[in-house]
């Protein structure tokens, strides 16, 4: 079983707190979470909702209803009220006509706490009446959330929350909800998880110019800067964000960057020169409806061939795209390692909806786990730092030691000095690229899930995973051969794996009829993907890009099985 409350109401009421709160608290009880904002791109004003998803067992997606509405303002109860189940509950700030809960909550919160800012633990007191839940774990949780600001806060907004459980009265626990149980309680979203991820693997450096979706990652390694020692620059700009971690690589440090499209749109030339360079340079590309500024608040996934081709010239780059916070913190500490492996950019992509959604995840390791550097410390006299290597991948030295590491962004030689000798252009053209081979060898396969020769096959990559696999459980439940296969790694890919992947390789029998790519964008760009890396010459597609995340239900409903 499961429910979906949706708090809404203009930016700055407090809606994010208030769903914050129900999340933190609601998870402690033992019950799985799925948590997802839509909001404006203002700071005060227009109509932003916070959903807290809650069930007896795990939840991959939002959902399109609520069964709660809790409505700050008349606008979101005008909106949003078309939306709300047969049977939900309506939870409303001042009078409210048939059919609804009128509660005016910053005036109680006035009242009782002395402060309206205090509305959201009314609000949330409230709802756990009208959901039949002890305000026990409520109020611990306030406890929690408040430790800093002392126990007179704590205590007025437990008072509060008492006095909105106390405003539903008769209809207290008419709403059905999922029972408390003993599930897991760790909350994480994609943003921590990458920030945590990035921290632990070692990163030394972290240069960025603030852009939504990315920036949460940013302030989170710079609230962790202490911890694990990391320098953290606010650059003029994105030249120079992601000039400043080509240096900290050259001088053998790890370095990352965060951006969105238009940002990253003016790291291309850097992402060249670390081609050039052969530096390890890892870039978070958080993507957003463009073209242009677009939709900044707003999710997509409309950058992964702008990823996959910036940058002049060719050479070889990994691309990551992880589906869930707990892929998020694997997949940003395998970035760092490819990076370092082959000397080469990798760029992680994620995108608002997985930044910001919050869902229970296992505990996410803190403890500081550097990443091997592949760095050489007893390099020889005569020492080259692009010298002929296996794969490419030539030993790697950094500037201190007794080795002279010249580097240069012009083409150049074995020993770093720039040449226009053709012969060597095509020399060390040729090393860089061999490096794209082993990143192929190397490639995550992509993830099944649904049985082995199932009729449908719904191909997503990145943050499509959730309601990709609900959709699946959905159809099956119908009675629909259905099954999904995510990437997780989008570049290189292995052709022939991909192809025993999707059946369409060895047993004709699990060869699937219908091949439908899911993706957030208006072309099918992994499709274009797989069609570039041999796998797949077209297929079917299900694409989504006014700005929404994909529910489980949207996908299962646009299958037409």
């Amino acid at each position: 079983m499961d429910l979906n409350i949706r708090v809404a109401g203009e930016a700055g009421q407090g809606v994010q707190t208030t769903g914050s709160l129900l999340v933190g608290a609601l998870a402690e009880m033992g019950l799985h979470v799925f948590a997802t904002q839509s909001y404006l791109s203002r700071i005060r004003g227009g109509l932003n909702w916070f959903d807290v998803r809650i069930g007896d067992g795990p939840l991959f997606s939002g959902r399109e209803e609520a069964d709660v509405l809790v409505a700050l303002t008349d606008d979101a109860l005008r909106v949003l009220r078309p939306h709300v189940s047969a049977g939900g509950a309506i939870l409303f700030e001042g009078r409210c006509d048939d059919g609804c809960i009128g509660i005016p909550f910053s005036e109680v919160a006035a009242q009782v706490g002395g402060s309206g800012v205090m509305a959201n633990a009314v609000a949330a007191g409230a709802i756990f009446a009208l959901l039949g839940y002890d305000l026990g774990p409520l109020t611990e949780y306030l406890g929690v959330q408040f430790k800093k600001k002392g126990a007179e806060t704590i205590e007025k907004n437990a008072a509060c929350a008492r006095e909105g459980a106390k405003r539903i009265g008769a209809r207290a626990a008419t709403v059905a909800a999922p029972r408390p149980g003993a599930g897991p309680v760790s909350v994480s979203s994609g943003t921590e998880a990458v920030g945590l991820a990035a921290a632990t693997a070692g990163v030394k450096v972290v240069a960025s110019y603030p852009m939504t979706p990315s920036t949460g990652v940013f302030t989170y390694l710079a609230s962790a800067a202490d911890r694990y020692g990391i320098v953290v620059e606010q650059a003029e700009d994105e030249v120079a964000a992601v000039n400043m971690i080509c240096g900290a690589t050259y001088a053998g440090v790890p370095a990352m960057t965060t951006t969105s499209g238009g940002g990253f749109a003016l790291m291309a030339e850097g992402v060249a020169l670390a081609g050039m360079l052969e530096l390890p340079i890892v870039i978070l590309l958080g993507q957003r409806p463009g073209p242009a500024t677009g939709l900044p608040t707003r999710t997509a996934q409309q950058d992964l061939l702008f990823a996959l081709h910036a940058g002049h010239g060719e050479f070889a780059r990994a691309l990551f795209a992880p589906g869930t916070p707990e892929q998020a913190y694997r997949l940003t500490r395998r970035a760092f390692e490819t990076a370092h492996r082959f000397q080469s950019p990798v760029i992680l992509l994620i995108d608002q909806f997985l930044a910001d959604l919050q869902t229970d995840t296992p505990p996410l390791d803190a403890a500081l786990r550097p990443i091997d550097r592949c760095i050489v410390t007893d390099a020889p006299a005569d020492y080259v730092r692009y010298a002929a290597a296996a794969g490419g991948v030539s030993p790697r030295a950094v500037p201190g030691g007794r080795a002279m590491v010249v580097v240069d962004s012009d083409e150049h030689t074995e020993d770093g000095h720039l040449t226009e000798d053709l012969e060597a252009r095509v020399r060390l053209q040729d090393k860089r690229m061999a490096k794209i081979e082993g990143m192929r060898t190397e490639a995550l396969p992509p993830e099944r899930y649904g049985p082995p020769d199932a009729r449908t096959l719904l191909v997503c990559w990145g943050s499509t995973l959730g309601p990709c696999r609900e959709a699946v459980d959905l159809l099956r439940g119908r009675g629909a051969s259905v099954a999904m296969l995510h990437f997780s790694q989008v570049w290189p890919l292995d052709a022939a794996a991909v192809r025993r992947a999707m059946g369409l390789e060895g047993d004709g029998a699990a060869r699937p009829k219908r091949i439908l790519s899911v993706e957030g964008n208006a072309t099918g760009q992994f499709l274009a993907v797989l069609a570039e890396a041999g796998v797949l010459a077209d297929g079917e597609r299900i694409l989504k890009y006014d700005g929404m995340p994909f529910t489980g239900e949207e996908v299962a409903e646009r299958t037409n099985l």
